[in-house]
């Protein structure tokens, strides 16, 4: 399986384009939007469409922002080498294991949600035989080699986007009167029944929370990238689509929802996708979206494993995880990085059910707010990165965070704001609470290990953290400045 050529920290180049292409469209549509939209849904009305319009510039801000890091220096640890150089050590340890141990987590969310789909269709067989058997599939496919997964999350994701745009397709023809719709709806959905805000502004903020999580994944290019044969190419695309992306599947669809369905229709409670599609009368609607939402379940499951096994061996390289994280197996694949990943699903699966009201909520609480701290933490590091990037290697400046540092600091301020109301929130305290408890306990071992050893070098601790004209030298080092752009052609 090593036919493709490493990468620069051992990995192999095995993704294609049209995969890196799939990831970056197919990552922002998690199961939570065909499931969870619901939610947000009833709690804010017609409003949800400001609630997911705000998170969505919220998250184009910040890709922005990391698509500059990672076009200048793709890596596997994407935001967390980021932080480790701007930052410091203890900034790059803490929000490389938060992140490992958000999606790590998902995991047992999805495959446990896998496992219930497949139940209702094949009785026969227990849940926990399903959620074992989809775990284990997957996780063979990501050890064979990082082709395979990106082959598998290619098929996953084009079945997520081709149901949403005809999805969004039929819905506007039924707006407009055309089949499957009896008669034009227009808009009186959207204005009526309470208006479009029927339970006040301040419902606009509830909604964010419910669905600033469902944007969580958009990330996942830039750690994907680094196993391209043209990496700055890869993110320079994936970031510059990201606006799209957003408004065809987030606020497209859900305008659809809202405007053919009343907000406060029950049969949005379980899935708004289905029940949109029943009022349509479509056939098999309920077992048609059950595909759809399997399919999403399976995609969440297939990047999540990877997203924390190429966390785990970027903290593995920088000496912030066991060596042999760091270590890959023929086909180019951490294998000991999965295996430890798959390990902490397995057991989170088996509490969700053996205590599901427990244990497992409380790590679904305690890594609920990971995406915002991931959020800043990019902010952050953009922040300082950014002059070291104009100063030691201006041209690989190929993306821009518009109107830098004021709409840095202004996302910031964003970011800092919906976590504030977190806490206000009656809904969100507790999940803030515990996810800022366990950002604390991890913060403290970073400090207390920091203290134990010394710095190590860019270069003997993997390279992932400093930022170089090879993405491995640290800047300070950097090669000649005649051979700089040559170099950077190479890589590009």
């Amino acid at each position: 399986m090593g036919t493709h050529p490493p990468t620069t920290d051992g990995l192999q180049a095995g993704l294609k384009n049209r995969h890196l292409s799939m990831i970056a469209i197919g990552g922002v549509i998690g199961a939570g939007l065909f499931v969870g939209s619901g939610a947000g849904i009833h709690a804010a009305g017609p409003g949800i469409l400001l609630s997911y319009a705000l998170t969505g510039l919220l998250v184009v801000l910040v890709m922005r922002m990391l698509g500059e890091m990672a076009a200048a220096s793709p890596t596997s640890g994407s935001f967390s080498a980021y932080a480790d150089k701007a930052l410091g050590r203890w900034a790059g340890f803490t929000i490389g294991w938060l992140y490992w141990f958000f999606w790590s987590v998902v995991l047992a969310v999805e495959a446990t949600a896998a496992a219930a789909i497949l139940t209702n269709w094949v009785p026969a067989v227990p849940q926990w035989a399903w959620a074992l058997l989809v775990m284990m599939v997957l996780t063979g496919t990501n050890l064979i080699s990082v082709g395979s997964f990106g082959e598998f999350e290619f098929w996953f994701a084009g079945i997520k986007v081709v149901a949403i745009v005809v999805f969004i397709v039929v819905g506007a023809l039924a707006i407009f009167g055309l089949p499957p719709g009896d008669e034009a709806v227009g808009l009186s959905n959207l204005t009526g029944h309470g208006g479009f805000l029927p339970n006040g502004p301040g419902a606009i903020l509830s909604g964010m929370l419910l669905v600033v999580f469902s944007f969580m994944g958009s990330e996942i290019v830039t750690l994907a990238a680094s196993e391209s044969p043209n990496p700055v190419k890869a993110v320079r695309k994936a970031v510059n689509s990201v606006i799209w992306r957003i408004a065809i599947f987030y606020l497209g669809s859900i305008a659809v929802i809202v405007t053919l369905l009343p907000w406060n229709d029950p049969k949005l409670d379980a899935s708004p996708y289905v029940a949109v599609l029943e009022s349509l009368k479509i056939p098999y609607a309920g077992t048609v979206m059950d595909v759809v939402v399997l399919t999403a379940v399976l995609s969440c499951l297939n990047s999540g494993l990877y997203t924390a096994s190429r966390m785990a061996f970027s903290l593995g390289e920088r000496g912030d995880a066991p060596k042999s994280f760091a270590k890959v197996n023929k086909g180019g694949v951490p294998a000991v990085a999965i295996w430890a990943s798959v390990a902490f699903g397995f057991i989170a699966t088996i509490f969700s059910y053996t205590s599901k009201d427990t244990i497992f909520q409380f790590l679904l609480n305690s890594s609920g707010a990971v995406a915002l701290f991931v959020w800043l933490v990019i902010c952050f590091s953009q922040l300082k990165m950014r002059k070291v990037i104009e100063r030691d290697m201006p041209e690989r400046l190929t993306v821009r965070m518009w109107l830098y540092p004021w709409l840095t600091y202004a996302t910031i301020g964003l970011i800092l704001f919906v976590v504030g109301y977190m806490f206000y929130d009656p809904d969100g305290r507790k999940q803030m609470v515990l996810s800022v408890v366990a950002a604390v306990v991890v913060l403290a071992v970073g400090l207390i290990l920091d203290r134990r050893r010394p710095r190590e070098s860019a270069v003997s601790a993997g390279g992932g953290a400093e930022i170089g004209p090879q993405g491995g030298a640290p800047a300070a080092e950097a090669v000649p400045a005649v051979d700089t752009e040559a170099k950077a052609a190479d890589r590009a």
